[in-house]
């Protein structure tokens, strides 16, 4: 809630124009207010969907921006429920959006995504585990539910770390995790999804964090195209020729060769020469 109201009041120290005045003017900006207004839009966006669609299993949001239209895709594992009935939820957000970032008719189109696998996903993962707790379940018992799904659906490895309040007025912390898990580094930023989400009990607010160490995939689907850097991969070797084999095979090429060769000189000295032709002096 604060964030989103200080997003709401957040203006250009230099233009005096609100955020998201400046988002539906971006190609008129500099670059440097062009990146602080695509931060800020699409944190507020993120928000409201999170609220907005937290029950349909909301799985995060990509916004591709064109000259002529800004295309917003919203991933969650069901899409049915995001687009409603006849697509009339996703024309409301559409029209939540446009009005509210001062976006023009028809320059701004939501789609919605399948998620291809929600095991693979933190912030699915984190929506359950958040509905899980609010519906009275016992924290490890939740917890260890999900490590264990996501395990299922193929994952190298799997942290879920809770905090708070979760039994007696002290609060403290409880990690569950399996697998293996690489948080530092370039494969810490590619290979693992990370989601936090707050959950709001009675006797106070519950943290949540979700990281999933996703798995190597060629085809980009599941998880990164590219290898881990520590994977060796060990070819089978080539068959290795016998140097003695080599060796006949070399002399009985040559022989091959140096008996074509006296066959044709042969054939060229059993030609008839033909006479030279008579002088006409």
């Amino acid at each position: 809630e604060t964030s989103q109201c200080t997003q709401l009041f957040l203006f250009s120290l230099s233009t005096g124009q609100p955020i998201f005045k400046m988002m539906a003017n971006r190609s008129k900006m500099s670059t440097k207010r062009k990146f602080v207004a695509d931060g800020c839009f699409y944190s507020e966006l993120n928000e409201l969907l999170i609220a907005e669609l937290a029950e349909d299993g909301y799985a995060g949001v990509e916004v591709r921006t064109t000259p002529h239209r800004t295309n917003i895709i919203v991933r969650a594992t069901r899409t049915q429920n995001v687009l409603g009935e006849k697509g009339q939820r996703i024309r409301e957000l559409t029209s939540v959006v446009q009005k509210r970032f001062d976006f023009d008719d028809g320059a701004v189109e939501l789609y919605a995504e399948r998620v291809q696998n929600r095991g693979l996903c933190a912030q699915a993962q984190a929506e359950s585990l958040k509905y899980k707790l609010l519906g009275g379940l016992a924290v490890r018992r939740a917890c260890y539910g999900v490590v264990r799904f996501v395990m299922e659906a193929s994952a190298k490895g799997c942290e879920v770390i809770v905090t708070g309040k979760l039994r007696g007025q002290r609060a403290k912390a409880m990690k569950f995790g399996d697998g293996y898990m690489i948080k530092t580094g370039h494969a810490g930023e590619v290979y693992t999804d990370m989601a936090v989400r707050h959950v709001m009990m009675r006797q106070g607010v519950v943290g949540i964090r979700v990281s999933i160490f996703l798995p190597q995939d060629p085809k980009g689907i599941l998880g990164p195209k590219i290898p881990l850097d520590d994977v060796v991969t060990i070819l089978e070797p080539k068959e290795e020729i016998n140097p003695e084999t080599l060796l006949q095979q070399q002399a009985a090429a040559e022989e091959a060769a140096r008996i074509q060769a006296e066959q044709a000189a042969m054939a060229a000295a059993a030609a008839p020469v033909e006479a030279a032709p008579e002088s006409g002096y």
